[in-house]
C-alpha cells in the first residue's frame, strides 16, 4: 500500500518492501533449469605474455563441461568509446594480459564450486613484461607500451591553445598539483550474469544488473553477430550501480556466447575480491593547476592540466577529462580558461565513470584552488567565493568552455548555508582554539558547485488498461533511486488515480521499446519529462471521451481524483476509468476519429543539458598528535530546479554526501609498482559506516530550469560533487596555522600526520 510521508506529504517509496523483506530478486537468485556455472581463469600479473594456456587437467575434472580461451570463443573486442581501436578490450585476453584480475579463460562446469576447483587447475605460464602504473609515468615517451602497437599509452588529449594567455593581467598566481584518488564502486552486489538461450530461434536473454538495459544488448547482440532483437536484456533488483554498471562488462558478452553455444543457461557470480579488481574504478587523476587573480581578489584566469588514468582499457574513462574541463569555470566568473586534456593507459584495472563522472574532479580542483588562493591573499575564503560567484542577473550564462548554464542564484546559496553553519561563531571558535594550543583543531570547508546532468532522449508510455489500472512504461533502469515512486507520482497527478493502480514497468528491453537508461542525473528530467507528455496526451484523450459519452464540453471536464472524469463541480458525473478504457476500446461509443485505448507513448529529448548547483560547509576537527581528522557537522544546499518528491531527492543528496565523505577521508585503490592492488578487499579497502559519519543539515533552493517540463535538474551526484572538496577544504583549514597548506586525497591519519610534521619548522 502506497502512503504518503505525513511532514512533506511526499509519496512514500514504493520500491522499499521488497527489499527490506527480502522479496527482491537479484540476478544470482534466479532459477534456470539445468543452469551451468562459468568462473573465470584471471591473471595473477599486471602485464605479460600469454604463453601457453593448459587446460588439460581442468577439463579432465567430474561435471567440468569445457574450458575456454580467447581462441576458442574467437569474439570480438568490446567496444572502445572514445578512445582509439588500437585500445579496444578483448573479452578475454589472449597473447597479452594488461592488468591484475584480466580474465584469461572461462571454466564451465555443472556448479559454482566444480567451476571454482577447475579454475585452479588451469595452468597458464606468462612472460612479465615491464609494468607502469602511474598516468604521469605512463605519459613519458621512455615508459612502458601497453599497446605498442598504438606507439605510445596516450588514448586521447586536448593541448593548451597556443600562446598560452590564461594567466594574463594576473597579479597573484597560486600554482598546486592535485591527485583525485582511484576509487572502486563497490556495489552491495557483485557483477553477475544469468544466459538463458533460445536454440529455436538463436536467441537469448541475458539478465545482468546493469544501468543501461539496451546498450548492454546493443552490446552483446554485435559481439553475438545477431540482430538486437533475438537478445533480450533484462536487469532484476540491482544492488547499486554508481557508475560502475553503465558498460557491458566482458565476461557478460562471454556467458551469453556460452550459452548460445552449449544450449543450456550459464550462471556466473563474481566473489567480492574479484569485484575489486575487475569492476572498473572510477575518478583517478592527476591535476596540475594555476589559478590567478588580483591583489583584490577578482579572479582573472585558470590553466591546468588535467591527466586521466585510464587503466589498461580506456573505452569508458577516455572522455572524463574532457568532461572535468567543461566543468572547470566553476560557479565563478573566471574570463580565460584553458585546460589541457589526457587520457593515459596503465596497468591497472579499467576506469569509468563513478558517480559524476568528471565533474567532482572538476569541483575539487576548483574549490581547492579557491582556498589556496585564499590563503595567499590573506583573504577569508567566503569572502573570496562572495566576489566572485556568478549572479543570478548573469544566467543563463555561457563559460570560456562552452558550458551553457541555465538558472540559479549561486550567492543565495552559500549565503544560506553560512548563516545556517553560524559561520562567524565557527570561526571565533577555531581562533580560540588555535590560541589555545588546542590538540583537537578545528577547520571549517566551503565547496560551491556546479555540476551539469541529463542527456538525450528518453521514451515513456502512459495506458489506462480495461480495469482502469494504469501501466507506465520507461526506458530507465533504476539501481535504488525510486524511480517508481517519481513516476508514478507523476501520474497521479496528472490522472488522478490511486496509485497503487499504477505499474511501471522498466529494466527489459521486451516490454519497451527503447531506452538510454539512468545515469548522468537524468531519470526524471529527461524519463520524467517523456511520462509527463505521454500522461498529459492521454489525459487529452480521455476528456475528449469524456465530454463526448457526458454531452459537455471538453473545457468543462475536470479529473476528480480517486473517482475518474466527469463536469467540472458535478462529482456525480465522474465516470471511472475502467469505464473510460472500455468506451475507448468500443466503436460505438467513441467519437468518431478517435483512436482505440487510452494510451499515449513520448520519446522527450532534452535541448540542453541543466545545471544543478549548491554549497556545502564541513567542520572538521583533526587531532594533531594523530591526524585523525572527524566531520563534526555537515551542511548542504543544494538546488536541482523545481523538487518533484522531497524524500527522494533528501536520499540521494545523502547517499552523494556519504560517498563524497567517503573519498574525502577513506577510500582508496592503490597498487603497487609491480601493478599488485593492495587494496582488493574490504579488509584493505576503507570504507565507512554510517557511524563514522555525521548527521548532515540538509537545505534546498529551488530555481526551475526552462529547459524541461518539470523544470528539473539532476540531483543523484550533487552530493558527491559538493563533499569531497568540503571536507578537505576543512582539513587542511584546521591545519593552516601550522604551515599545512594542502594535504592530498584521502586525508588518512598517517598523511595527516606526515603534513603536520612536513610543515612544523626544523627541531619542533
Amino acid at each position: 500500500m502506497t502512503t504518503t510521508d505525513p511532514t512533506t506529504g511526499a509519496m512514500r517509496r514504493r520500491e522499499d518492501p521488497p527489499l527490506l523483506t527480502g522479496a527482491a530478486r537479484y540476478t544470482d537468485d534466479l532459477a534456470a533449469p539445468e543452469a551451468l556455472q562459468a568462473a573465470f581463469v584471471r591473471a595473477p600479473l599486471a602485464h605479460g605474455r600469454v604463453l601457453v594456456v593448459e587446460a588439460t587437467a581442468a577439463a579432465a575434472m567430474p561435471a567440468v563441461v569445457g574450458v575456454f580461451t580467447a581462441a576458442d570463443l574467437a569474439l570480438p573486442p568490446m567496444p572502445a568509446g572514445s578512445a582509439p581501436a588500437a585500445f579496444a578490450r578483448p573479452v578475454l585476453a589472449g597473447a597479452t594480459v594488461r592488468f591484475l584480475g584480466e580474465p584469461v579463460a572461462v571454466v564451465v562446469a555443472e556448479t559454482r564450486a566444480q567451476a571454482l576447483d577447475a579454475v585452479e587447475a588451469v595452468a597458464v605460464d606468462y612472460e612479465p613484461l615491464p609494468v607502469v602504473v602511474d598516468p604521469l609515468a605512463a605519459a613519458d615517451d621512455q615508459a612502458p607500451l601497453l599497446f605498442p602497437e598504438a606507439g605510445s599509452n596516450l588514448a586521447k588529449q586536448r593541448a593548451w591553445p597556443r600562446p598560452s594567455t590564461a594567466l594574463d593581467g594576473a597579479e597573484v598566481v597560486v600554482t598546486a598539483r592535485f591527485v583525485n584518488q582511484r576509487l572502486a564502486a563497490v556495489p552491495l552486489e557483485p557483477n553477475a550474469a544469468l544466459a538463458v538461450p533460445d536454440p529455436e530461434r538463436d536467441a537469448v536473454t541475458l539478465f545482468v544488473p546493469c544501468q543501461a538495459p539496451f546498450w548492454v544488448r546493443d552490446t552483446v547482440a554485435e559481439a553475438l553477430g545477431l540482430p538486437a532483437e533475438r537478445v533480450r536484456v533484462v536487469a532484476p533488483a540491482v544492488g547499486g550501480g554508481f557508475g560502475a554498471r553503465i558498460a557491458t562488462y566482458p565476461e557478460q558478452v562471454v556467458v551469453a556466447a556460452l550459452a548460445r553455444r552449449l544450449g543450456r543457461p550459464v550462471r556466473y557470480v563474481e566473489s567480492r575480491s574479484e569485484s575489486m579488481v575487475a569492476m572498473t574504478h572510477g575518478r583517478a587523476q592527476v591535476q596540475e593547476v594555476q589559478l590567478g587573480a588580483t591583489r583584490d581578489g577578482t579572479l582573472t584566469g585558470l590553466r591546468a592540466r588535467v591527466v586521466g588514468d585510464g587503466g589498461a582499457y580506456p573505452g569508458e574513462a577516455a572522455y572524463l577529462p574532457a568532461s572535468t574541463r567543461l566543468m572547470a569555470s566553476g560557479v565563478y566568473r573566471i574570463p580565460r580558461i584553458e585546460v589541457a586534456t589526457a587520457c593515459v593507459v596503465t596497468n591497472t584495472a579499467p576506469v569509468a565513470a563513478y558517480r559524476g563522472a568528471g565533474r567532482p574532479e572538476a569541483t575539487a580542483m576548483l574549490e581547492r584552488a579557491v582556498d589556496l588562493l585564499a590563503g595567499e591573499l590573506g583573504m577569508d575564503p567566503a569572502e573570496l567565493r562572495r566576489r566572485n560567484l556568478l549572479r543570478a542577473d548573469e544566467l543563463p550564462y555561457d563559460t570560456p568552455t562552452k558550458a551553457r548554464y541555465d538558472s540559479g542564484d549561486y550567492p543565495a546559496a552559500l549565503e544560506q548555508v553560512l548563516e545556517a553553519a553560524g559561520y562567524r561563531a565557527l570561526r571565533a571558535e577555531q581562533a580560540e582554539r588555535r590560541r589555545a594550543g588546542d590538540r583537537r583543531q578545528l577547520g571549517v570547508g566551503l565547496s560551491v558547485y556546479v555540476e551539469v546532468t541529463g542527456f538525450g532522449s528518453e521514451h515513456g508510455a502512459v495506458a489506462v488498461e480495461p480495469d482502469g489500472r494504469v501501466t507506465v512504461r520507461t526506458g530507465t533502469a533504476p539501481h535504488g533511486q525510486g524511480h517508481e515512486t517519481a513516476f508514478t507520482q507523476l501520474v497521479v497527478a496528472i490522472l488522478g488515480v490511486d496509485p497503487d493502480e499504477v505499474t511501471v514497468v522498466h529494466s527489459d528491453t521486451a516490454l519497451v521499446p527503447s531506452g538510454d537508461g539512468t545515469m548522468g542525473s537524468r531519470s526524471l528530467q529527461v524519463g520524467g519529462s517523456a511520462i509527463l507528455q505521454a500522461a498529459e496526451q492521454v489525459l487529452d484523450k480521455a476528456r475528449t471521451l469524456a465530454a463526448h459519452l457526458l454531452e459537455a464540453r471538453v473545457e468543462d471536464v475536470a479529473v476528480f481524483p480517486g473517482e475518474g472524469l466527469g463536469v467540472a463541480g458535478a462529482p456525480s458525473t465522474a465516470l471511472p476509468w475502467r469505464e473510460l478504457a472500455a468506451a475507448a476500446a468500443d466503436p460505438a461509443r467513441r467519437p468518431a476519429g478517435m483512436a482505440s485505448g487510452l494510451d499515449a507513448a513520448a520519446d522527450f529529448e532534452l535541448p540542453h543539458a541543466t545545471y544543478p548547483f549548491g554549497a556545502h560547509l564541513a567542520v572538521c576537527e583533526v587531532d594533531v598528535e594523530t591526524g585523525l581528522a572527524r566531520v563534526r557537522r555537515y551542511l548542504a544546499v543544494d538546488d536541482a530546479g523545481r523538487i518533484h518528491n522531497p524524500l527522494l531527492a533528501e536520499g540521494q543528496i545523502h547517499g552523494g554526501v556519504a560517498q563524497g565523505i567517503a573519498q574525502a577521508l577513506y577510500e582508496e585503490v592503490r597498487y603497487d609498482q609491480q601493478g599488485n592492488c593492495l587494496t582488493g578487499t574490504l579488509a584493505s579497502y576503507a570504507m565507512p559506516s554510517a557511524a563514522d559519519l555525521p548527521a548532515f543539515e540538509t537545505m534546498r533552493t529551488q530555481t526551475p530550469t526552462p529547459r524541461n517540463p518539470l523544470g528539473a535538474k539532476g540531483i543523484g551526484e550533487s552530493g558527491a560533487v559538493g563533499a569531497t572538496p568540503a571536507v578537505q577544504n576543512a582539513v587542511v583549514d584546521a591545519l593552516r596555522h601550522l604551515g599545512v597548506t594542502h594535504v592530498d586525497l584521502p586525508l588518512t591519519p598517517e598523511r595527516v600526520w606526515r603534513a603536520i610534521r612536513a610543515a612544523a619548522p626544523r627541531g619542533t
